[in-house]
């Protein structure tokens, strides 16, 4: 047999994710939008006619990291000099032309708001034009885009309902790279909604860079999460991620009266000090904090938290640092991210005098032992109950299947009476580091 490529065969596409849930859900909708020009994808870079790596400048290095990448693709550009390469996201955002200037192998660029113009690039590329795309186009990139496919998919999905930011966190650079706050209408929203239901899937997390502005409902987020609780077939709803100013009555309310809304919530504080939270512009204190959440607690009072945290910010002290570890301590968080401060070039704090790599690297140790423990003492406190958990794929282990409960902790049991998309009542018996075994009921 021939390894050379037939005319009728269809062309492939990798797409390599980096990043929040936000880029999952673009990658996706990329390789819908390439399939209207023949693209099926492919899970290896070796075989690709067109590689994607839809970026994300969020953490530390993220543009040197992606020039990186590109330089290991660089044999695979060698030896199929037709193969097309491509940066999306983010990074392509922020670094434009400098991409292919610094790569001249790259032959597109496209930022987060343009990709459903990607066929059009394509066209461009076949005509040996540029393919450069970082505006912030007029037209509807979700509206652009067709229905979702009818093939059957997993039990989960992501579904963007808004993007862009209007705080101006002093460290962010998503102002800059995604736009100001736009929501999609909640007609199309529910529409894609329904059309995922379709083909499978039960559980829908709604995204957004600040999903709790959305304002593309007449009831915000709350009347948005009340109307999907009227889709057939739709199980479960999850929302992330959240800034604390937006939380509104109708928000919280919901947590306490919509059962199809999990237990589960991603508020990010990112730090416990008043004047570190003035430094960074999120325009809360730590007292405000506290309080939203005991409003929260009431309106649902087994709702597990999530959080955010950066620590070594410029002019981030000791106590400031102290302080943070103190509302850790007092909220108590489930689940939790935490990251050393790393200047974004272009926003407030890079411009700032810089704490020690040391110290922060010794405070980020101390602040995720003590989120560590949280996290562990919750699951321990799970042993005995039962959860219900929906089961999303096959384990490592033959007979086993893993989903995720109420409150998103991995739950993993031995049954052979169990389905991918199944949602089943398990009894935890037992915590491990970063999930829960189980029986089911």
């Amino acid at each position: 047999m021939s390894d050379l490529k037939k005319p009728s065969d269809p062309k492939k596409l990798f797409i390599k994710t980096y990043g929040c849930q936000m880029n999952v859900y673009d990658s996706e909708r990329m390789a819908e939008s390439l399939g209207t020009k023949g693209y099926v994808t492919t899970d290896t870079a070796d075989d690709a006619d067109m590689i994607l790596l839809n970026t994300c400048h969020i953490r530390e290095k993220a543009a040197e990291k992606i020039y990186s990448e590109l330089g290991r693709l660089k044999p695979l550009k060698a030896k199929n000099p037709d193969l097309k390469i491509g940066v999306a996201g983010c990074v392509a955002q922020a670094e434009g032309a400098e991409i292919m200037t610094r790569q001249p192998m790259v032959d597109l660029v496209v930022g987060p708001q343009s990709y459903h113009r990607l066929p059009q690039m394509e066209d461009a590329l076949a005509r040996g034009e540029t393919a450069l795309d970082t505006d912030f186009p007029e037209d509807d990139k979700f509206e652009t885009l067709k229905s979702r496919p009818k093939a059957k998919r997993g039990p989960t999905a992501f579904l963007t309902v808004q993007e862009g930011c209007d705080k101006f966190c002093a460290f962010c650079v998503v102002p800059y790279t995604r736009g100001s706050e736009v929501s999609r209408p909640a007609d199309r929203i529910i529409r894609e909604a329904q059309e995922l239901v379709e083909v499978g899937v039960r559980e829908i997390t709604l995204l957004g860079q600040n999903v709790n502005a959305y304002h593309g409902h007449d009831g915000g987020l709350a009347g948005l999460i009340w109307d999907l609780d009227k889709v057939d077939g739709l199980e479960r709803s999850r929302f992330t991620t959240s800034h604390p100013n937006d939380m509104d009555d109708a928000l919280i309310d919901a947590h306490g009266t919509c059962d199809k809304l999990m237990p589960y919530l991603h508020l990010p504080v990112q730090s416990g000090s008043d004047k570190t939270l003035k430094a960074m512009n999120r325009k809360h204190t730590r007292e405000q904090y506290f309080k939203l959440i005991e409003r929260i607690r009431a309106a649902r009072p087994d709702l597990l938290l999530s959080g955010d945290f950066i620590v070594g910010f410029p002019g981030e002290t000791e106590a400031d640092f102290e302080d943070t570890m103190d509302l850790v301590r007092t909220v108590g968080y489930g689940q939790a991210y935490s990251f050393k401060y790393s200047t974004r070039p272009g926003t407030p704090a890079a411009e700032r005098a810089q704490v020690d790599e040391d110290v922060k690297l010794d405070r980020l140790h101390r602040l995720q032992a003590l989120l560590s423990e949280q996290q562990y003492e919750i699951q321990k406190s799970m042993i005995g109950r039962t959860v219900k958990v929906l089961f999303e794929k096959n384990g490592r282990e033959p007979g086993q299947m893993i989903g995720k409960s109420e409150y998103l902790h991995a739950v993993f049991a031995n049954t052979t009476d169990v389905s991918i998309g199944d949602l089943r009542d398990v009894r935890i018996v037992k915590s491990e580091r970063n999930s829960l075994g189980g029986e089911i009921v």
